[in-house]
């Protein structure tokens, strides 16, 4: 009779155990489903902490790489117009004023060309 009991317990035992697996039992010793919750618990947030870190460095990464890419634009708009002193031509005050204002003009027309670029490039991160 107390064998059929106990078929019985474990018969009907059986479901339930499928639906939570324990995570460390022996044979002959209860399941501890609380440690199993913890255990599972404990791996999700391990796997969360690190895809927040994974996002976290490609964030970093992807910052730093738009830096870059801004800092070689602003380099290559950035013309250099000096002559070399060896084939610089002998030119009075007036016309050399003349062209050190027209390269002025020349630098703030590219720098107000690229000013919305530049806006677009500040604006608030979000």
């Amino acid at each position: 009779m107390t064998r059929l009991i106990a078929l019985a317990v474990l018969l009907a035992a059986g479901p339930a155990a499928a639906q939570n697996p324990p995570a460390y039992t022996r044979p002959g010793q209860p399941a501890d489903l609380h440690r199993y919750q913890a255990d599972q618990h404990r791996y999700e947030m391990n796997r969360l902490r690190a895809e927040a870190d994974r996002r976290q460095a490609e964030a970093r990464r992807l910052e730093t790489e738009t830096r870059l890419r801004r800092m070689e634009i602003e380099a290559s708009r950035q013309t250099d117009i000096t002559i070399p002193s060896s084939t610089r031509a002998v030119r009075s005050p007036e016309e050399e004023r003349a062209l050190r204002e027209a390269a002025t003009r020349r630098r703030q027309g590219v720098a107000a060309g690229a000013s919305q670029i530049d806006a677009w490039l500040d604006r608030p991160a979000g």
